[in-house]
């Protein structure tokens, strides 16, 4: 897993410097949002809805539109959206796989978004099931090192079920199936150990590597379907090994 690994430790570097944080709220908001409506809305009660929780405030989303998002989402407060999780595939420049997941409250327009972007990217869109059987739905959790070993956290995790403990430089992640996320942000909550993040995630079989031309075009066309407000998650089989990053970077 170690390409996506780098791409991981790239889009935490770009979302950090990034001047689209607006866009990022209302991407967790949405998800405070969906997980009230689904779960309750009270977080103690609701895993998914408290981590979305905790998350939008890492991410210094204001108190108030949180509660906001809480509220409409758990029939609090009028004036939810009915969200839909639409799960678009096609391949990207050069032939990388693409996940596109989207949580929309107009399917057609979603749909016509995700599609121009994508041929004015030199892209294609795909019949559902073309890409997907290239990928396997995992959870994963991002945590912070703060002066721990790789070994302390397996410790901690591997009998709720992780798969692999992944080193992202400042961060570690923990790799589960899908089925075993709560377990592993359980585990680590049991041992003391606070973490970013816990979220579902698809993970390629077999990854591309590509060249800092090819790894160009599909940054700008992650971007530019990144700007559409009904995105909220990009998975790719994109391998950008780190001499090519580093090309990128200069």
């Amino acid at each position: 897993m170690a390409g996506h690994s780098k791409w991981a430790t790239t889009k935490h570097k770009k979302a950090a410097n990034d001047a689209k944080r607006g866009k990022e709220f209302a991407r967790l908001v949405k998800n405070i949002e969906v997980a009230a409506r689904s779960g309750g809305g009270d977080p103690s009660a609701n895993p998914t809805l408290y981590d979305a929780i905790q998350k939008a405030k890492k991410t210094s989303v204001p108190n108030d539109n949180i509660e906001r998002a809480r509220k409409r989402g758990s029939g609090e407060e009028a004036g939810g959206a009915d969200w839909e999780t639409i799960v678009y595939e096609g391949y990207g420049p050069g032939g990388v796989a693409m996940l596109i997941e989207c949580l929309t409250d107009n399917r057609n327009r979603a749909a016509s978004e995700v599609r121009s972007r994508m041929n004015k990217a030199g892209g294609s869109m795909g019949d559902p099931g073309s890409v997907a059987y290239q990928f396997e739905r995992k959870g994963v959790v991002v945590l912070k090192k703060n002066d721990m070993e790789e070994d302390d956290v397996l410790m901690a995790v591997l009998e709720a079920g992780a798969e692999e403990v992944n080193d992202l430089g400042e961060e570690f992640e923990v790799v589960s199936d899908i089925t075993d996320l709560m377990k592993v942000r359980d585990a680590l909550k049991e041992a003391g150990i606070e973490y970013e993040s816990a979220d579902p995630d698809y993970r390629a079989n077999v990854e591309m590597t590509l060249d800092a031309e090819g790894a160009r075009k599909m940054l700008r066309t992650i971007d530019s379907l990144d700007e559409s407000d009904d995105v909220q998650n990009i998975f790719t089989n994109m391998d950008i090994p780190e001499d090519v990053l580093a090309e990128l970077d200069d």
